[in-house]
């Protein structure tokens, strides 16, 4: 049984800064891509920052310079490091996870920005 879970949401100032963690747990599996989705107005999921296994990275325009994706392989974890934040950040923030080749998602975290 795989699981992935997110941690680390919660409200924060603009200008403040958050970090989201994710954790592929469960039974023996290759970790491929990993990557932060939210939800875009039409309440579809929208990427934000993925990372593959060797470490090459895509990004959303609204984020670049602000958020940056990391992980540990050794953990199977992910980390979004998400500064300058702004209130349009505001949203729910899904971590995908390629494992064994199939995408897995985690529940969700939330972020809220504002003063």
């Amino acid at each position: 049984q795989v699981r992935v879970m997110e941690s680390g949401g919660g409200l924060v100032q603009p200008g403040g800064s958050l970090r989201l963690s994710c954790r592929a747990s469960g039974s023996r599996f290759s970790l491929g891509t990993m990557g932060w989705y939210r939800r875009t107005p039409g309440n579809q999921r929208e990427l934000v920052r993925s990372i593959t296994s060797s470490g090459s990275t895509t990004y959303a325009d609204s984020v670049k310079g602000r958020f940056t994706i990391s992980r540990d392989n050794a953990l199977n974890t992910v980390y979004l490091q998400m500064n300058s934040l702004k209130a349009e950040d505001t949203d729910i923030y899904y971590c995908n996870v390629y494992l064994n080749s199939h995408p897995h998602w985690g529940q969700g975290t939330q972020v809220t920005v504002s003063s």
